[in-house]
């Protein structure tokens, strides 16, 4: 197996089946630490041009693969990937930060959703309608055509993976493009594809520290048929305007801004355990991290105490030491934009009941550590109550009226998780659909399985990915008539 300081020197793109380097490297560096742990080759246009030319030159034969081929191959692949998964594991942390635990948990949940895509690959089929008299009608289901896949660094195995299996189920080639932050486990991982039996050209694998440059070279090839984009909705927005004149397909996951409300017939510690879960996971670094605490007013000081209690009591360190439960954020300007928006809520004169700083001290020095936040009194026109709280900084309000927190729930432009806590089931259900939120978490800190469609609605997203929905955004769907 090669070892992690090999594959931190080794080339990093992957065109027309053959790894390849590029002139110009940078550096990748471990955010709890600040060491540098490796480089990857720094992709410019000439290599999206080549890449897209090695998708289309691979389109036909991949689309006329079997499907049971297809789910082979990520079949394969998953059980590689488990196998191998300490190695890994490791190698994700490093980059990332999480702790180790959090990163093996990843990669099953990745390997989960590899699995259900090559289930999937079998069922991407379509039907034929009687018109009456002698007509009858088929509806086809056919692979997009090259995608364009780009993921984020939270989470950089699951959803780097997500989207590529789903696209090679489908019968699509695919382009993929991880985050500047996190290319060493994207490469590693694509490797295991390859080594599954992936044609040449199916997967093409593009690092960059300058991905304006290369994404938009790509969206300006009439080949690309689909962009599947996970990231902030500031680059989204941009995506989806921009295409060169061309119409593409684009599959959006972006920012969110969840609300949980609490009930007030909720199990305060059971709650309690879940919010820390949602929110503290990733070191708060998720689109669906619970960033707006709603407390009915009956259970909201001993919540509250029962809350700071269990948050003081969360370790902060390096990912790979045992018993962290939070890593550091991703990197310097991660921890600079929390500490002012914490500031900001501080100056409109929010309360900070545990955390509220960076951490400096010892091992933590050299990182991006910020210590696990309560805030209450938080000003509606504080910055982190309108927006996304990338980080482990959480905010408490007391409600007394349903239909106000409800309001108020919604009273967002994101729209991608929502977490309700009570007893009532039937109360519950009926609070879930009037949330505006793609993915509802009742009584579950992570409301997510490959078997459930992920996405959200307003700017929090368009299309889906998983369940049986997530392999739609892969095909067209064509209209055949016929008079026999």
């Amino acid at each position: 197996m090669t070892s992690d300081t090999a594959l931190a020197s080794e080339p990093t793109l992957l065109i027309n089946g053959a790894w390849r380097s590029a002139p110009a490297r940078f550096d990748v560096h471990d955010p709890a630490t600040g060491e540098r742990i490796g480089s990857a080759d720094d992709a410019g246009v000439d290599d999206a041009a080549a890449a897209v030319d090695a998708a289309a030159a691979a389109a036909a034969a991949w689309r006329a693969t079997a499907p049971d081929e297809r789910a082979r191959v990520l079949r394969d692949a998953a059980a590689a990937i488990t196998a191998d998964a300490d190695r890994l594991s490791l190698l994700l942390t490093r980059e990332n930060g999480k702790p180790l635990a959090e990163a093996r948990g990843e990669l099953g949940s990745t390997t989960g959703a590899m699995t259900w895509a090559a289930e999937q690959a079998r069922r991407a089929d379509g039907r034929v309608i009687d018109l009456g008299g002698s007509r009858r009608g088929a509806v086809l289901k056919q692979p997009v055509g090259i995608t364009v896949a780009i993921s984020p660094w939270n989470f950089p195995a699951s959803m780097f993976l997500r989207k590529i299996a789903l696209a090679l189920a489908a019968g699509c080639t695919v382009i993929a493009k991880p985050a500047e932050q996190t290319p060493l486990i994207a490469k590693a991982l694509v490797g295991h594809l390859v080594e599954a039996g992936l044609p040449a050209g199916v997967l093409n694998l593009l690092t960059t520290s300058q991905p304006d440059p290369l994404v938009k070279a790509l969206l300006a090839d009439p080949r690309v048929a689909k962009i599947s984009f996970t990231g902030s909705t500031e680059v989204g927005l941009m995506l989806q305007r921009h295409g060169e004149g061309l119409l593409k397909r684009v599959a959006l996951e972006l920012g969110g801004h969840a609300p949980a409300i609490v009930l007030p017939d909720a199990d305060v510690d059971e709650t309690v355990a879940g919010v820390v879960a949602s929110k503290f996971r990733t070191s708060g670094q998720s689109c669906i991290a619970t960033n707006r605490l709603y407390v009915h007013g009956s259970l909201y000081e001993r919540f509250c105490a029962a809350l700071v209690e269990r948050v003081s009591r969360l370790r902060v360190g390096p990912g790979t030491s045992d018993g962290v439960d939070l890593g550091p954020l991703i990197d310097e300007s991660a921890l600079r934009k929390l500490e002012e928006q914490v500031a900001d809520a501080v100056r409109l004169g929010a309360k900070v009941l545990t955390g509220g700083s960076r951490l400096t001290d010892g091992e933590l020095g050299n990182g991006a550590f910020f210590s696990p936040t309560v805030l209450t009194d938080v000003s509606d026109s504080a910055v982190l109550a309108q927006q996304e709280i990338f980080g482990p900084v959480l905010p408490v309000y007391s409600y007394a009226d349903e239909q106000d927190v409800i309001a108020k729930a919604n009273a967002t432009s994101y729209g991608l998780a929502a977490y309700l806590y009570g007893a009532d089931t039937g109360h519950l259900w009926s609070l879930a659909e009037r949330l505006d939120f793609g993915v509802i978490g009742i009584n579950d800190p992570f409301p997510l399985a490959p078997q459930l469609p992920f996405g959200g609605m307003k700017n929090s997203g368009i299309g889906r990915e998983g369940g049986l929905e997530g392999i739609d955004g892969f095909l067209e769907t064509k209209a055949v008539a016929q008079r026999v």
